[in-house]
């Protein structure tokens, strides 16, 4: 993209860059996220960098700055920052590479990469200082859980719950926040899934984790093995779990007596938070894309929920909901 054809807000931040010594003839921008968060590559004398724009989000760039800090304390490989404009929302960072893991899982590499991001995922469990961080309390579980109902249930399948449906569901949600509560606690990344692990060396380079809390030892490991936009076999991450099991004990990392259960109960309370979010990002935001990933994310919650005697009732309450024709169609 050329710079004289950037709106207002692109155009500030050329001047940031020019302000840094920086004289970008171009623009390439990048794929972006959910959020109102934009990003774009640039060359520079310096090689490659990559402009992260975030309009009115301060706080977004102080935490990405803070969090970026001790992730690189703990060997974590993440983006070195160039330069920093907190308070108008431009970060520039070290380009870490265009290929993301979901782009590069082919079916041969995929246990050698992911292998490599349970080892980055150690990591961070194993040596991230989070003693400033927010906490996955009970008050952030239930307020996630409660995109489900508000946006999937009501907004998007347009069914109102009678008693008995919040009964139940507040019932089958106990379950899953009291499991997620009492799990021994780490540095959690929030978002550890493919798109935000980049091929690169050392592999994996980690973005996007400016929402780092401490939560639940096993929420990292669900978002990375039960991901929006790719699958695994059953085989193959019962595998991946037992390599996470052997490397978080030899690093001293506490993990739940039934890894197992605690996995499938916090990944179903993942999942059901991102139905809400991603049916919010349809009606709210107009981002239809997503909503085409919601029977992965249906499939997920009858395997963990089903499988689960404390959770048959809330497995049986979203199986009963209408399933729509199109996962993106109200």
């Amino acid at each position: 993209m050329a710079t004289d054809r950037l709106d207002a807000r692109g155009r500030q931040m050329v001047a940031w860059l020019r302000d840094q010594g920086i004289e970008p003839d171009a623009l390439e921008v990048m794929g972006g996220d959910a959020s109102p968060r934009r990003y774009f590559r640039i060359e520079t004398a310096g090689g490659a960098r990559v402009v992260m724009d975030a309009p009115d989000q301060s706080s977004t760039c102080r935490a990405f700055c803070r969090i970026r800090s001790l992730m690189a304390a703990a060997g974590v490989h993440v983006p070195v920052i160039h330069a920093a404009a907190p308070a108008a929302g431009f970060l520039l960072l070290e380009d870490l590479g265009g290929q993301d893991y979901l782009s590069a899982l082919d079916g041969e590499s995929d246990e050698r990469l992911l292998r490599a991001a349970i080892d980055a995922l150690v990591q961070l469990q194993g040596g991230a200082d989070g003693r400033d961080l927010p906490r996955f309390d009970a008050d952030r579980i239930d307020a996630e859980l409660a995109l489900f109902p508000d946006w999937y249930v009501r907004r998007h399948l347009g069914v109102e719950p009678d008693a008995a449906w919040w009964s139940r569901w507040a019932a089958g949600t106990a379950v899953l926040r009291e499991a997620m509560r009492a799990q021994p606690t780490v540095v959690v990344h929030r978002d550890f899934m493919v798109r935000n692990l980049l091929v690169a060396t050392p592999n994996p380079g980690v973005i996007d984790f400016q929402d780092a809390l401490v939560g639940p030892v096993t929420y990292d490991l669900a978002s990375l093995l039960r991901d929006a936009f790719f699958s695994l076999t059953p085989d193959a991450e019962q595998a991946l779990v037992g390599y996470y099991r052997d490397r978080a004990a030899a690093a001293g990392i506490r993990l739940p007596a039934d890894l197992s259960r605690a996995l499938d109960r916090t990944a179903a309370q993942r999942h059901l938070k991102v139905l809400g979010i991603f049916a919010r990002l349809y009606h709210r935001d107009h981002k239809p894309g997503y909503l085409a990933d919601a029977p992965r994310f249906l499939d997920y919650l009858s395997r963990e929920l089903g499988d689960d005697p404390a959770g048959h009732d809330l497995a049986a309450l979203i199986a009963e909901l209408p399933r729509p024709e199109r996962a993106d169609s109200p």
